[in-house]
């Protein structure tokens, strides 16, 4: 991508542009130009469509490149060809696949799903054009997984003030002070060939999520009325999945919402993995425990993963004791208690949730 920008230095380019010159797909050459844009190395000067041009670091980054130059912009563009999801990374000589590093540099261990790597089984389902719904507490993984699996993904953040604006867009006043109609996180992904990630769909008002069911239907297509009425079609690689959490107060899957997802794929935290990952083993201990608890019905909430994760960070910068205060303290305050019992069982004395002490 440096190299077509720095080749036709002084030109912008849009994605479009960018992905028939490189015989890519829209997704992966608008994810290369954003990691060039967040290391100086391009920049954005359009958003409508998305625009970009080389910056003095650009020819810098276009040498560190191992792949030949394309040809320049007079050139007759290659026609764009419909590129799959990329595969699933090849597992190494033991059977287990390899972690796969998401965009925030943590890594995601793949897990079972179908008699697949997790990450491979959502590529094929993207391909077959199958929507996937995960569903599961806070905290054990969906985004992550999702985050592995598809590099050129859209993130919605859902909540009860998620409007249709905010997924087809809205205009905003520009630099002039006139104004100008943003594409939203929906269309982008529909132009663009993309994944898109609802994330807590089930918290955003099923009228707003209406807008979104004819891209997914077999129209794919949406109309964008406060934009002159535009018909948006969308794009090979389109694809929508979403994510649920049950437990968090006014989530509702909607028979609507629930009929667009054919598979729904439960997620619970690995705690294989946690103690794979060299966590407190009595810390992954008291997780399973309240996990069976929580399943019988005696306890309402569980540490997760990523909470798992967080008493390891806290031991190490506090100590184990502070850690497993902590894990009392963040337990939801109708469970506390009973957390607290069982960690103080599980470690030979009274433990209470983290706070203050007296003064120094």
């Amino acid at each position: 991508m440096a190299q077509v920008l720095a080749v036709n230095a002084g030109a912008s380019f849009s994605v479009t542009e960018l992905a028939r010159m490189l015989g890519h797909s829209g997704g992966a050459v608008g994810n290369a130009c954003e990691r060039l844009v967040c290391r100086s190395e391009a920049e954005r000067v359009g958003t409508n469509p998305r625009m970009y041009r080389a910056t003095s670091a650009t020819a810098t980054a276009a040498q560190r490149a191992t792949a030949p130059l394309p040809a320049p912009r007079e050139a007759t563009p290659a026609p764009q060809p419909t590129a799959p999801p990329a595969p699933a990374a090849p597992p190494p000589p033991g059977g287990r696949p390899s972690p796969i590093t998401r965009p925030n540099g943590q890594q995601y261990h793949p897990r079972a799903l179908a008699n697949l790597p997790d990450v491979e089984a959502l590529r094929k389902l993207r391909q077959a054009q199958v929507a996937v719904l995960l569903y599961g507490p806070p905290g054990t993984g969906k985004t992550s997984l999702i985050e592995a699996a598809f590099p050129d993904l859209i993130t919605v953040a859902g909540d009860g003030d998620t409007t249709v604006g905010d997924l087809i867009g809205e205009y905003t006043q520009d630099a002039n002070g006139g104004y100008e109609f943003v594409y939203g996180p929906l269309v982008t992904a529909m132009q663009e060939g993309r994944a898109l990630l609802l994330d807590d769909a089930t918290l955003i008002s099923p009228k707003v999520l209406a807008a979104l069911y004819p891209a997914m239907d077999g129209r794919r297509q949406i109309q964008v009325k406060a934009h002159k009425g535009e018909t948006i079609t969308a794009a090979d690689g389109f694809y929508v999945i979403a994510g649920h959490n049950p437990g968090v107060h006014g989530a509702v899957l909607t028979e609507a919402l629930a009929s667009r997802f054919s598979v729904q794929i439960q997620v619970g935290s690995d705690y294989d993995l946690a103690a794979a990952l060299k966590i407190n083993r009595t810390a992954v201990r008291i997780a399973r425990h309240l996990a069976t608890s929580q399943q019988a019905g005696d306890v309402g909430w569980a540490p997760q993963l990523r909470e798992l994760i967080a008493f390891q960070k806290i031991a190490d910068v506090l100590g184990t004791e502070a850690a497993f205060a902590n894990l009392v303290g963040i337990a939801p305050l109708e469970d506390r208690d009973t957390v607290a019992e069982i960690v103080t069982k599980a470690i030979g004395r009274p433990v209470t949730a983290l706070a203050l002490g007296r003064q120094l």
